[in-house]
């Protein structure tokens, strides 16, 4: 089971096409993206999910229960995509950068304190955001 927070998605196809301020991106350093391949049969896997790499190079959730490889999380997925249909080619991820720790997706095997630790290696930082908002 996976613990997602944010805004709702909208795929079409295997791709999410709704525009909508989800307040992932949480800093001014420098974003790197890389294209991947996403496993088959991991249903839908909503934009700002924390991936990992297995031993076959595919990526899926990261758990930092596996054995395989993806207990190591090193990416954040840009979009939602729909892996019902077999594996997802070219899917984008974030390989740098800033990301706002109450807005991504993670499996329950993880908590923030300790996914924000092993992530860090990989130049991707989860962030307490602070807004301006008026809390009354």
């Amino acid at each position: 089971m996976a613990t997602i927070y944010g805004a709702t998605a909208q795929p079409f196809g295997n791709v999410d096409v709704s525009y909508r301020q989800d307040n992932l991106i949480a800093g001014n350093l420098q974003l790197v993206t890389q294209s991947i391949t996403l496993l088959k049969g991991q249903g839908v896997l909503r934009r700002g999910t924390i991936l990992g790499k297995n031993g076959d190079g595919l990526y899926v959730i990261s758990k930092s229960t596996a054995t395989d490889g993806s207990q190591d999380p090193c990416a954040v997925l840009v979009d939602t995509f729909d892996t019902s249909g077999g594996n997802v080619v070219n899917a984008g991820v974030y390989q740098m950068g800033e990301f706002n720790a109450n807005h991504i997706i993670k499996d329950d095997s993880w908590t923030i304190e300790k996914l924000r630790d092993a992530t860090r290696q990989h130049s991707i930082f989860l962030k307490d955001v602070v807004t301006a908002d008026d809390p009354s």
